[in-house]
């Protein structure tokens, strides 16, 4: 089974890992399958996702409205007039609410719809802009966590850079201390993030619940359009989570790819 395992990790990493301990080894054979398996079922979830954002942006609201008027007018009725909506074309914002910006942005797939799937993004990113005004505790920690949720991620290449420098540079040293430190320094500031991440998914199903609620006193969607926002947004949970899963895999394969590329190095400079 190691010898399974050292093929298809080397298969991945590109170059011979020989010299590399057979724990470091299965731990990324597992890690690879695990990807493998999260990666199919991610890629299921997406096709259905897909699949229902597609049918329900072509299906009419019962209201008549697109996604901005249905915005503007759950905020207006909030007391929330100081926030803008505004369109969104990227990939990057999409369909989402900024405490800083004061800005619901929606994508122009939604914008200027009068669709279920327009009805349901509105709603949704609207309720949490209500959520921020209300003081929801979730809310006010993923608002201060929002810049750390974000360079979690960023920050881990760089911080490998910086100790490969070191410890070349500077240090000087046979042991890649710096790198091996800077590694698990950056590991851990993205374990955080990951956690973190999971109160972002936490206020939006809150604003997913405040959403129905909203759409239903305020008799802006009918019992199964509010179904149809249920599927919709258990996809979009489900997806989110396994981004989250699959991100995590990766960054813990690198490491693991850096350890062992230190193994094989130490090995080829030991046997000179």
């Amino acid at each position: 089974m190691v010898e399974t395992f050292r093929q298809i990790a080397e298969g991945v990493a590109g170059y011979s890992l020989s010299n590399v301990s057979d724990g470091i080894i299965i731990l990324m054979g597992i890690v690879l399958i695990l990807i493998l398996i999260v990666g199919i079922f991610a890629l299921g979830v997406q096709i259905v996702l897909s699949l229902k954002y597609h049918k329900y942006n072509k299906k009419q609201n019962s209201i008549n409205m697109t996604g901005e008027d249905i915005a503007r007018k759950i905020l207006d009725d909030n007391d929330l007039q100081k926030i803008k909506v505004k369109t969104s074309g990227s990939f990057l914002f999409g369909n989402s609410y900024s405490h800083y910006f004061k800005k619901v942005r929606l994508r122009r797939l939604t914008w200027k719809k009068t669709s279920v799937a327009s009805l349901a993004m509105a709603s949704q990113k609207s309720c949490l802009a209500i959520l921020d005004k209300e003081n929801d505790p979730d809310m006010k920690t993923r608002v201060k966590l929002t810049p750390f949720i974000y360079i979690g991620p960023i920050a881990f290449i760089p911080l490998i850079i910086i100790g490969i420098l070191l410890d070349f540079i500077v240090i000087k040293a046979q042991t890649p201390v710096a790198t091996i430190t800077c590694t698990v320094l950056g590991l851990l500031i993205y374990v955080l993030s990951f956690i973190m991440s999971i109160m972002v998914l936490k206020t939006e199903k809150k604003a997913q619940s405040k959403a129905y609620d909203v759409l239903r006193n305020s008799n802006m969607a009918t019992e199964e359009e509010l179904t149809m926002l249920k599927e919709l947004f258990k996809l979009y949970n489900i997806q989110y989570v396994n981004d989250m899963i699959i991100s995590l895999l990766e960054l813990i394969y690198r490491v693991l790819l850096i350890f062992a590329s230190a193994q094989q190095n130490s090995s080829s400079t030991s046997s000179d």
